[in-house]
């Protein structure tokens, strides 16, 4: 299997969008992005329109229920199915959060994981693990989180020890980053400046709630706003054009508006500076 390469400005794909998405290219989008969950065990007309997508575009999957970070075992059947899926659509990038979703049961959120060593140790091993299985070299997603977990070192201190140790790769996720950073109170720019440029696989950009002046909830139901248009310029300034990715969850306009903002990023990516966009290792991995 050979391994794409990714570039340019990526959308969220879902279903709502089926009959409306223009061509990839300059006026579309470079590469769209799809939680496996919803479309590996689909059959029928919706299987066979992903399928005649999946040939046109260029796919990455963001993962919604591994749980790379929970108590319970790996689901290996869930992981087998998951790498059928994707080999027989020719995606090579996997992505999931850094977080955990299940203890005795699903539990329909994001949690974020203890911020120890010990924890460290554990999920690095698990990342190991689904990315031995799988083939392909896993990349996970800083997660916004509203309760500070159990914590001897910061949230950067845990995610570079994540990605050191497990030696994965990052989907660096901009606007969970700002809404950290107003929740905890600490320096955005300062966060992102820290982050070592070689492990981002791509960049996710989106809009937010403000429940309070000091409390933001991360929806992906509004458009971006400026001061996550200024950390995704930094980004660039830092990393080059990484490959970038609009999500869009609800509240999903109609697609020349959310291409409005495709169109921005792709504006952004012109202007940045001539820097290596991902140096990690093969996405895929030879085992």
């Amino acid at each position: 299997m050979m391994t794409q390469s990714l570039e340019g400005a990526g959308l969220g794909f879902r279903r709502c969008m089926l009959n409306d998405l223009p061509p990839q290219g300059a006026d579309g989008p470079a590469f769209l992005e799809v939680a496996p969950e919803n479309w590996m065990r689909m059959g029928g007309r919706l299987a066979r329109q992903f399928k005649d997508l999946t040939e046109q575009y260029q796919f990455v999957t963001h993962g919604l229920s591994l749980s790379v970070g929970g108590p319970e075992p790996l689901d290996r059947n869930f992981l087998s199915d998951l790498k059928q899926f994707l080999d027989s659509h020719n995606i090579d990038t996997y992505t999931e959060h850094l977080s955990y979703c299940s203890d005795d049961g699903h539990l329909y959120d994001l949690m974020p994981i203890p911020f120890t060593q010990e924890a460290v140790h554990y999920v690095a091993e698990r990342i190991k693990s689904v990315s031995e299985q799988l083939e392909r070299r896993l990349a996970v997603e800083n997660v916004s989180f509203y309760a500070m977990p159990a914590h001897d070192m910061t949230e950067l201190e845990f995610l570079l020890a994540v990605l050191e140790e497990a030696d994965c790769d990052l989907l660096l996720d901009v606007n969970n980053i700002y809404v950290n950073s107003v929740n905890h109170r600490f320096d955005a720019a300062e966060f992102l400046a820290a982050i070592p440029g070689e492990r981002i696989r791509y960049i996710h950009v989106a809009g937010h709630y403000d429940e309070a002046s000091d409390l933001i909830v991360d929806t992906h139901g509004a458009d971006v706003i400026d001061p996550v248009w200024a950390l995704l310029e930094q980004a660039y300034r830092q990393f080059g054009a990484v490959p970038t990715l609009l999500e869009r969850d609800f509240n999903i306009p109609p697609m020349a508006e959310l291409m409005e903002e495709v169109h921005k990023i792709q504006r952004m990516q012109a202007d940045a500076p001539s820097v290596p966009a991902y140096q990690g290792a093969s996405n895929v991995l030879r085992l």
